[in-house]
């Protein structure tokens, strides 16, 4: 077993997490459908964040040409990792209420899952800096316009509606770039 594959189990079991949370707030949502209140952008969201969790599934298999990992790349990967999971956990609500508008939950508890995926593009510069070898003004720039996002999702939540868009453009944005 290298240390690629040995490294990426712990990341793949994190990430696998994310999946089935993400699946299973689709599924309590879907059973609780006369009590919620559907909205476009939280469900966008919720698909940015999908996108977010196979996209680091996919950039790790080109982490396997890394020969010398260090103790500091597993836990940058660890923690980028449970970062996404924190926004998947947040990115949907739960229907435990009598009555859920998943407008207002996103509004609310989505802020959360704004600023998990603010600690998870701290962490790209340092997987393409550092791990990667790429230029360093690009793999700090990318990340940047993600930050920006995710603190005016933080400052400006009566706003998701158009950061939820603005995010799903640039996850796809990222992930035509990283493909």
């Amino acid at each position: 077993m290298t240390q690629h594959e040995y490294i990426f189990i712990a990341v793949s079991i994190i990430l696998g997490l994310a999946i089935t949370r993400l699946l299973h707030a689709v599924a309590m949502l879907t059973r609780a459908h006369d009590r919620v209140v559907f909205h476009w952008s939280s469900a966008i969201w919720a698909f940015s964040i999908l996108l977010y969790i196979l996209q680091l599934w996919w950039v790790g298999w080109g982490l396997r040409e890394i020969n010398d990992w260090r103790f500091l790349d597993f836990i940058v990967l660890v923690f980028g990792s449970s970062f996404v999971y924190g926004a998947a956990e947040m990115a949907l609500p739960s229907p435990e209420e009598n009555n859920l508008d998943m407008l207002e939950e996103s509004q609310s508890l989505g802020r959360l899952s704004a600023l998990s995926m603010l600690l998870y593009f701290l962490v790209g510069p340092y997987v393409n800096i550092f791990m990667y070898k790429n230029p360093i003004i690009p793999s700090i720039l990318v990340p940047s316009v993600g930050i920006v996002l995710m603190l005016l999702v933080i400052s400006f939540p009566a706003r998701f509606k158009l950061w939820s868009s603005l995010f799903a453009l640039y996850s796809l944005m990222i992930l035509l770039l990283t493909v």
